[in-house]
């Protein structure tokens, strides 16, 4: 019965962060993030996009112990989101109309350096966790360049949930600063050690919370 309620506890955890992974990327994922707000909103974007798939990425691959297992996760977050964006297709939008993030490349860097120094978790949470802040918005912002003009896009299907203050606007590209592909990975890179740190400390957590 404990093996039992402890793999339910784990793959619980997995799902939740899954499913809220996609339903950060609905939310901020559109059109909008990155026509309203421009670069701004793409390095926040960014640093929410690393962090969660981090924590439930090194939380799944040190739950199972196997390379790999990260970049499964990383394929869930994917197949989610884009089921979730027929939901949009759904209401007359443009299928392409939610930006699905390129999660699997820095999941597969976690993996390789979990793998490389023969599973040892401290490197996945130090080199891993920075490998996937800094690569996350370099993949992400190759992803946004091939996808057809987002400002056009955001006229002519402006989101419905959005009060009249936020409709699109023209973009100040670079007007704060020159470089968000930069500036989100060297945020991200530092920002997504502690939470890898936190998504190992789950993993034992859940483990001391199933034994008591």
């Amino acid at each position: 019965l404990m093996v039992w309620l402890r793999r339910t506890t784990h793959y619980l955890f997995i799902v939740v962060v899954a499913v809220n992974s996609t339903l950060l990327t609905i939310n901020a994922g559109d059109y909008i993030f990155y026509t309203d707000w421009a670069w701004t909103s793409f390095v926040v974007f960014s640093i929410s996009q690393s962090t969660m798939l981090v924590v439930g990425a090194i939380y799944y691959m040190l739950f199972t112990g196997v390379p790999g297992t990260a970049t499964y996760y990383a394929t869930i977050m994917t197949i989610y989101t884009w089921v979730a964006k027929g939901a949009w297709f759904a209401l007359g939008y443009p299928y392409d109309f939610i930006v699905t993030p390129v999660w699997i490349p820095s999941a597969m860097l976690l993996d390789l350096t979990y793998w490389a120094t023969r599973r040892n978790k401290h490197a996945a949470i130090i080199i891993g966790g920075t490998l996937v802040g800094l690569s996350l918005p370099i993949f992400n912002m190759i992803n946004l360049l091939l996808v057809r003009d987002p400002l056009e896009m955001a006229f002519k299907y402006p989101r419905p949930t959005l009060p009249p203050y936020m409709t699109p606007i023209e973009p100040q590209v670079g007007k704060f600063y020159n470089s968000p592909v930069a500036l989100g990975s060297g945020a991200g890179a530092v920002l997504s050690v502690p939470i890898a740190a936190l998504g190992a400390k789950l993993n034992t957590w859940t483990y001391r919370w199933m034994a008591a």
